[in-house]
């Protein structure tokens, strides 16, 4: 950030802090939303259009391959190669862009592309527009929950679009597509069924209607011999000066299921009715808080809540059928059946966000869990469009149920919820990775002579899970389950090495790893080492289930101390040239890496250590260096929404520190005031009295009216609405 704007920025808090709760809040918090930020750098994210939690994110993409394109869109790019409907927000793998759209002119190619300009370009919640250079198109894309419809108009009299089957982002060019038998019905309509095969193994039907029929279709040549899919180029006769109108239906199930989601959201081609349900769509979401602070602040507020409501996606039909796990199609009790779950990311910051912001959504997210775990014969893992790649370590559905449980949803049956945990944490499933069950429960920790890569980090998520299924299991009287995971869950402690105060690996014959550095990244299975997208520095904090048991293993108070400022001021750098570098690992305080995500609660662990003004200030320097409100605001990618649940906590002066079982963390508040109405319809008004640059010290804290004692508040004091006021100061 330019000096100018930052001391603008600050000048802007200061005066914030004075203006009343809530002053200049008009309903049209979407006004605020800037997709593009976290477009560029490591932030994945994408400028579609997108429905709060829908099926579809229709708009345009700069590249398909590589760690740059997860989302299709980079910030930097000048040339958009189509439209595809499908985008993942953040990730660090690369999968979607189902069916893409081009207009062009002249001949036709798989490789049609286009200029185009940034002050051409319109991105909303809900809308994307831009102008093509080189055909003179302007292409207008907006969604329903579960369809998608464009606006497109050329500068003469004919129209040309491609339409392109075989395209996807991620996987090989030509053979991630296994089948495909899309054709025309008739002159209006495209219809069709594909298998992909990329992170995941999916199959997706659509039907693409056009307002007006098309005077010609060419099926182009196959650009390599292992396509599968065709390619249409089509010609409009747009005499009349009308821009051509395309909508899409899209369905995990089958091409029928594609009609019904177009017949009963999109019957018509009422593209700006359509245009502004989905920008009212967002704003019942995002009125759920009002957010005071700057301009600059208010964007990165809007967006961040914006980017946490993209997904999980209602994958589910207008009937309720999907495609489930294990590739059978299924209906959903409650007509949600949610996927994309990054639950290694999510669950820990935001799920437990939706159940103070959005519990609605709560209970079906729990039973789409449970209904996964019946096809597939274990909770999930990482799932896309129904199917689960089970990419990352742990077993995070579990902590995202035992919390629902905790905080008293309902949407799902408890028994059969906990038989899906407990079968998830001590039965061996076929097919399924990164579990070893036998080798943990025998040596009590992961050999890492026979568990050659992340060793460590999946003992230490495990771990967490069975914290969370002991409490689960002892609240519904299983008391010798209770006592099995309770022990499983202290396993961390055989990792820890005494003499070093690190995290480590360790043998069959109970050996340390040696030669040891803690500072060696390790990344996933692909390469040996005992860690997952860190190193020892940052995973040997990894015990939010026991943080007062970890003060007492790294030799009590003071030398944990020590060691946690240590974490946050040692200069080694991390960069290309150290050992193992791991793209993930960014936005760097010291060893702190805040761009990935086994560090977001380690800022809160110095309320344990006595130093709440440490968490004050690093709060603030992270807020300052790695939320920006511009395209290359974020500091590492959004994960589905995890990066910006944590802003929106810590926004408010509290975070999840442990995200099972209703507990927060206080931080400092970073706004002067947010308000949050929740689904019911409670209020939660948070304000920050006297906050300024000097004033980021957090004097005392009350709930309605209450002296707050401790360093906690619980979920339940504040679901049902309230006040909770932070007094600000200059010193600790």
């Amino acid at each position: 950030m330019a000096a100018a704007a930052l001391i603008s920025s600050l000048t802007g808090l200061a005066l914030a802090a004075t203006l009343p709760c809530g002053a200049g809040a008009t309903g049209d918090n979407a006004r605020w939303v800037r997709p593009e930020i976290g477009t560029a750098y490591n932030g994945h994210t994408f400028v579609a259009a997108a429905y709060p939690f829908g099926m579809l994110q229709p708009g345009p993409d700069t590249g398909r391959t590589g760690w740059d394109y997860c989302s299709g869109y980079r910030w930097d790019d000048t040339r958009i190669t189509g439209f595809s409907q499908t985008h993942l927000n953040g990730t660090g793998c690369a999968d979607l862009g189902d069916i893409r759209l081009m207009p062009f002119s002249g001949a036709p190619g798989p490789d049609v592309s286009s200029a185009y300009r940034k002050e051409t370009q319109a991105a909303t919640p809900g809308y994307y527009a831009v102008t093509l250079d080189d055909c003179g198109a302007r292409v207008e894309a907006t969604v329903t929950e579960r369809c998608a419809i464009y606006r497109m108009s050329w500068p003469k009299g004919e129209g040309r679009l491609l339409v392109d089957c075989q395209y996807g982002i991620g996987g090989g060019l030509a053979s991630s597509i296994v089948s495909c038998d899309a054709r025309p019905e008739d002159n209006r309509r495209i219809v069709g069924t594909t298998r992909r095969r990329c992170w995941v193994d999916r199959r997706y039907s659509f039907v693409i209607e056009f307002d007006r029929p098309f005077v010609s279709c060419e099926i182009l040549p196959k650009a390599s011999p292992g396509e599968k899919a065709p390619r249409f180029a089509l010609s409009f006769d747009l005499a009349d000066g009308a821009p051509l109108l395309a909508k899409i239906g899209y369905s995990t199930v089958d091409t029928d299921g594609a009609r019904r989601n177009l017949g009963r959201e999109l019957p018509g081609f009422g593209f700006d009715d359509a245009r502004l349900a989905a920008r009212d769509a967002w704003n019942r979401y995002l009125s759920r808080a009002d957010a005071d602070g700057t301009d600059a602040e208010k964007q990165s507020f809007y967006t961040a809540l914006y980017h946490a409501f993209i997904q999980p996606n209602n994958i589910a039909d207008v009937d309720g059928r999907y495609r489930g796990a294990d590739g059978k199609v299924a209906v959903a009790a409650g007509g949600e059946y949610y996927s994309t779950l990054s639950l290694w990311d999510t669950y820990r910051a935001a799920n437990p966000l939706y159940t103070l912001v959005v519990p609605e959504k709560t209970g079906p997210i729990v039973a789409t869990m449970v209904e996964h775990w019946e096809a597939a014969g274990f909770l999930p893992i990482w799932t896309l469009m129904g199917r689960d790649n089970q990419c990352m370590i742990g077993s995070h559905a579990v902590p995202v149920i035992v919390d629902a449980y905790l905080k008293g949803f309902g949407g799902f049956d408890p028994e059969t919820a906990y038989a899906a945990v407990r079968n998830t944490l001590r039965e061996r499933h076929e097919g399924r990775r990164k579990e070893n069950w036998d080798l943990l429960d025998k040596y009590g920790y992961y050999p890492n002579d026979i568990v050659k890569s992340e060793s460590v980090a999946r003992l230490l998520e495990c771990a967490y899970d069975d914290w969370c299924a002991s409490v689960f299991a002892e609240r519904l009287g299983r008391a010798e389950d209770a006592e099995f995971f309770r022990r499983r869950s202290g396993s961390w402690r055989n990792v820890l090495d005494p003499e070093t105060g690190f995290v480590r690996g360790r043998d069959t014959s109970g050996a340390w790893t040696t030669p040891f550095d803690p500072f060696a990244l390790g990344h996933d299975s692909s390469r040996r080492s005992d860690f997952t997208e860190g190193n020892s520095w940052q995973w040997t904090w990894h015990v939010m289930q026991d943080p007062e048991g970890l003060v007492a293993a790294l030799g009590g108070r003071e030398k944990a101390l020590v060691k946690l400022l240590a974490l946050f001021e040692e200069s080694r750098s991390i960069d290309e040239t150290s050992p193992g570098f791991v793209l993930d690992v960014t936005g760097l305080v010291g060893q702190y890496a805040h761009g990935n995500e086994p560090s977001h609660h380690v800022v809160y662990f110095f309320q344990y250590l006595g130093r709440p003004d440490r968490t004050a200030e690093l709060v603030r320097e992270i807020f300052d260096k790695f939320y920006l409100a511009k395209p290359d605001g974020l500091c590492g990618n959004d994960d589905c929404g995890q990066m910006s649940a944590w802003y929106v906590f810590s926004s408010m002066g509290f975070y999840p520190f442990n995200p099972c079982g209703g507990e927060y963390v206080i931080g400092a508040p970073q706004l002067p005031c947010v308000r949050i109405t929740t689904g019911t319809g409670r209020v939660l008004t948070v304000k920050a009295l006297n906050l300024s640059r000097e004033n980021k010290y957090v004097k005392s804290v009350s709930l309605d009216g209450r002296p707050l004692e401790g360093f906690k508040l619980r979920h339940a004091d504040i679901a049902g609405g309230g006040e909770l006021v932070f007094e600000m100061g200059p010193r600790p």
